[in-house]
C-alpha cells in the first residue's frame, strides 16, 4: 500500500506538469503534490525518469509544437513559439532543433520526419533481493566550517559547479585546512546539498568543527531525522546508491523526504575506493 500511494502521489505530480505545458510550470506546486521540496522533486525525478525534468519538459513541449506545426501549417511559427512559452523565435528555433534535429519552418505541412515524447508515468518495478545498509538515525543540529557555491534552481544547471568546486578545493589545499578543524562527532569531509525552501540555495565542503572559521563559512545543519546508506566506492558508485534510494528504498519505506540538506559524509576520500556515507533527510508518510 505504501508504493500504491507514493506511485499515486507522483503520477498526480506528473498530470500537473501535462496539464500546464502551456505555462510557467509552478515547480513548487508540482513538489507539494509528490509531498517533498522543489529540489528533491528535481533530484527523483530524474533518477525515477531517467532524464532532467527541464529536459523531460522541453521534449514533451517540442513533441506537441511539432504536432501543431504539421497540424496548422498555416500558423506563425511565432503563435507556436509563444504558446509553448517560448517569447523568442531563436530560443524557440534552438529548441526545436535540439529535440528533432530539423528547423521548425521544416515540419510545416507534414513529410519531415520528427520525433514524439509521449507522457511518461510510473509504476512499481520488481527488483532483485541485492541489500541496502540503512539506519534511521535522529541527530540535533549540529555547525559546520568550509567552502560553497550557490545553486541553481534548475539542478541539472549544477552539474559541472560541484565537481569543479571539489576539483579546486584539492587542488589549492582547502581540503586538508579543513581536516585540521574538524572536531565534531562526524569525522569525515561532507557535501552538503543545502536546498531548503527557505533557504537560498548552496552546495558545501565542510567539516563538523566548533573551531573559530578562520576564513571559512559557516552553516548549520538542522535537527532533523535522517535515513543514512552507507556505501565503498568511485563517485559513480554513489550516484547508483543516490539512484537506488529513490528508486527502490523510498517508495517502499514508509517514509517520504523532509525539506532539509542532503548530506554526502565521506568517511574515506580515496577518489577510487571512498568509504562513504549517503544521510537523507526524512518524516514519515502521511496519511491521505
Amino acid at each position: 500500500m505504501e508504493q500504491l500511494e507514493w506511485v499515486k502521489r507522483w503520477d498526480e505530480a506528473l498530470a500537473y506538469l501535462e496539464a500546464h505545458l502551456t505555462e510557467e510550470i509552478d515547480y513548487e506546486r508540482a513538489a507539494q503534490i509528490a509531498c517533498c521540496s522543489v529540489y528533491h522533486f528535481q533530484r527523483m525525478f530524474a533518477y525515477l525518469a531517467g532524464v532532467p525534468l527541464s529536459e523531460y519538459l522541453r521534449r514533451r513541449r517540442m513533441t506537441l509544437a511539432a504536432v501543431d506545426l504539421q497540424a496548422m501549417p498555416e500558423s506563425r511559427i511565432v503563435d507556436i513559439a509563444l504558446k509553448w512559452g517560448y517569447a523568442s523565435p531563436t530560443a524557440f528555433n534552438r529548441a526545436f532543433q535540439s529535440v528533432h534535429g530539423v528547423a521548425p519552418s521544416a515540419v510545416r505541412g507534414g513529410g519531415v520526419s520528427v520525433k514524439s515524447f509521449a507522457p511518461i508515468r510510473f509504476h512499481i518495478t520488481i527488483k532483485g533481493a541485492e541489500a541496502m545498509d540503512y539506519r534511521i538515525e535522529k541527530r540535533e543540529a549540529f555547525r559546520v566550517v568550509g567552502i560553497s557555491r550557490p545553486l541553481e534552481r534548475e539542478i541539472e544547471k549544477n552539474f559541472e559547479t560541484v565537481p569543479s568546486l571539489w576539483q579546486q578545493a584539492a587542488m589549492n589545499g582547502t581540503i586538508a585546512a579543513l581536516a585540521a578543524k574538524m572536531d565534531g562527532e562526524l569525522k569525515g569531509l561532507m557535501g552538503i546539498s543545502a536546498c531548503g525552501a527557505q533557504e537560498e540555495w548552496r552546495y558545501y565542503i565542510a567539516v563538523a568543527s566548533t573551531a573559530p572559521a578562520e576564513g571559512f563559512e559557516e552553516y548549520v545543519v538542522p535537527a532533523a531525522d535522517w535515513a543514512v546508506f552507507s556505501g565503498r566506492g568511485t563517485s559513480q558508485s554513489i550516484q547508483k546508491l543516490e539512484q537506488r534510494i529513490v528508486t527502490q528504498w523510498l517508495p517502499a519505506s514508509g517514509y517520504e523526504y523532509a525539506d532539509g540538506p542532503d548530506v554526502e559524509l565521506y568517511l574515506s576520500p580515496d577518489p577510487q575506493n571512498a568509504v562513504y556515507e549517503v544521510w537523507i533527510p526524512v518524516t514519515k508518510r502521511r496519511e491521505n
